[in-house]
């Protein structure tokens, strides 16, 4: 076990495992133990920035509501919405019966 991997045990890659109701083998256990010990090897660094004048943020980008205003149009007609229908009968589509 090396510096990097003291940050993960083998019983905690078990116990995500078991919670995620994943299945690994020894050698796929090794392997997640690394990755997850890099993770929080990173998380440590970002824990060492100072961002005490850092606006929190939800975005990179600035960004603003890109909807449009909700206004009432009036929709299509009857006839209009059944143009394109590949069957329908009077006043509705007409679909294959699903049981």
């Amino acid at each position: 076990m090396n510096e990097k991997t003291a940050l993960i045990s083998l019983d905690d890659v078990d116990y995500i495992a078991r919670l995620a109701h994943l299945h690994f083998s020894e050698e796929e256990k090794l392997d997640c133990q690394n990755k997850l010990a890099s993770i929080l090897e990173y998380m440590q660094q970002l824990r060492m920035i100072d961002t005490r004048d850092v606006e929190p943020t939800t975005h990179v980008f600035p960004m603003t509501n890109v909807f449009r205003e909700d206004i009432i149009q009036p929709g299509l007609s009857r006839e209009e919405a059944l143009a394109n229908a590949a069957e329908h009968t009077a006043d509705s589509f007409k679909v294959p019966k699903i049981l």
